[in-house]
């Protein structure tokens, strides 16, 4: 069972995306994602019908992970099945994501400024099936010509449980990785979203840190230009961070470089 649902992986990794597999073969997903956890095994029509589908002989599908693998001139290791089910662990957990599609401000207590707190811009969307964002950071207080520095930051998302998870790398540099959760509120009305952070701080010790976040929904259609100049560094006491955004950040210090390796 875990050699077909590892064959079943690799093979989907050479399509657009899962979805796009389970609507050409006509299988239901949940089903699908079933036979790629190896909860399941497909009975002898659907077999058929996803070896057809991949150009392949039933009875390969069910080979041997390292000699399937060999027989589709895939590079073979050890880390293979792991990657593979990490790959379609991201693949499965989309639902619910679209109706967070569109730009936030994100608001957190800078991790490299003490002091101060972070707003950014996010533009979560949808790309062959998968959830991705970009987000935007510049180091540049209200006021100042120009900043000190710039990030961006492309990232996967994912859901699971009812939490949204988000996992990114900073692009310009290849030097940061960060992760933040979000806990969607229970209202139908997206308006602003509570998570934590986990990051690196970009100064010269580069300590990790943890720090709550908000993301404030903009919409789907903002004014990039109004929206995108709104990003910099902002005092606690800032008129552009109103009551409800402080108090959200507040409880911040209790978190705030709880993981710092020092």
């Amino acid at each position: 069972m875990s050699d077909f649902s590892a064959n079943l992986q690799l093979l989907c990794q050479r399509h657009r995306s899962i979805a796009a597999v389970c609507r050409a073969v006509g299988i239901n997903r949940a089903q699908f994602n079933r036979y790629l956890n190896g909860q399941s095994r497909p009975s002898p029509y659907n077999l058929q019908r996803l070896a057809e589908f991949f150009g392949l002989p039933a009875s390969d599908l069910q080979l041997p992970q390292r000699q399937f693998a060999a027989r589709l001139g895939a590079p073979v290791s050890q880390e293979t099945g792991w990657a593979g089910q990490a790959l379609a662990l991201f693949g499965e957990r989309q639902e619910g994501l679209a109706r967070y599609q569109g730009y936030y401000h994100e608001y957190y207590p800078s991790l490299s400024t003490p002091g101060v707190v972070l707003c950014g811009l996010v533009r979560l969307f949808e790309e062959e099936g998968v959830f991705r964002y970009v987000r935007f950071e510049r180091l540049r207080r209200q006021g100042e010509a120009t900043s000190q520095a710039r990030f961006r930051y492309l990232g996967l998302a994912m859901s699971l449980e009812s939490r949204l998870f988000f996992t990114d790398y900073e692009s310009l540099t290849g030097n940061e990785l960060s992760q933040t959760v979000l806990l969607p509120s229970a209202r139908n009305r997206i308006d602003r979203l509570n998570g934590l952070k986990l990051g690196v701080s970009a100064s010269d010790r580069r300590e990790p840190a943890c720090t709550r976040v908000v993301w404030e929904y903009l919409g789907t259609r903002p004014r990039r230009g109004q929206a995108y100049g709104r990003i910099g560094l902002y005092d606690w006491q800032d008129p552009h961070l109103d009551d409800d955004l402080r108090q959200r950040l507040a409880s911040a210090t209790l978190v705030d470089r709880v993981y710092r390796l020092g």
